[in-house]
């Protein structure tokens, strides 16, 4: 079974910055793809950003672009997902999810979810 763990949420100051974390187990993590979705109470939820494990390809959300780094690790099948410059906004629980695909120019479908993590940032 596909098995993934997000952690590293918390609380931080506008400004701040936090890494997630999304252990990844149940399957060969060098052909998925890993990815990280948000969801803010009240709206929908929203593509962060996505990689593929096989050769690096990446995608952002036009939101996070030039704060948010995602990167693998596939010695350790853990995705991280680096938030630097955090605004209220980001304000969200963060899921990752997986499947096997490939970024190519966009977030592909995600079959599997792991359970999400909160991050508040503060004004």
């Amino acid at each position: 079974d596909v098995q993934l763990q997000a952690s590293g949420g918390g609380l931080v100051q506008a400004g701040g910055s936090l890494r997630l974390s999304c252990a990844a187990s149940g399957f060969t993590f060098d052909d998925y793809a890993i990815g990280w979705f948000r969801q803010a109470p009240g709206k929908e939820r929203e593509g962060v950003s996505c990689i593929s494990s096989s050769d690096g390809s990446t995608y952002y959300a036009d939101s996070v672009k030039g704060r948010f780094t995602i990167s693998s690790d596939n010695a350790k099948n853990t995705v991280y997902l680096q938030m630097n410059s955090l605004k209220p906004e980001d304000t969200a629980v963060y899921y990752c999810a997986a499947d096997a695909a490939v970024v190519a120019g966009r977030c592909p479908y995600f079959g599997s979810w792991g359970q999400g993590t909160l991050v508040t940032v503060s004004s």
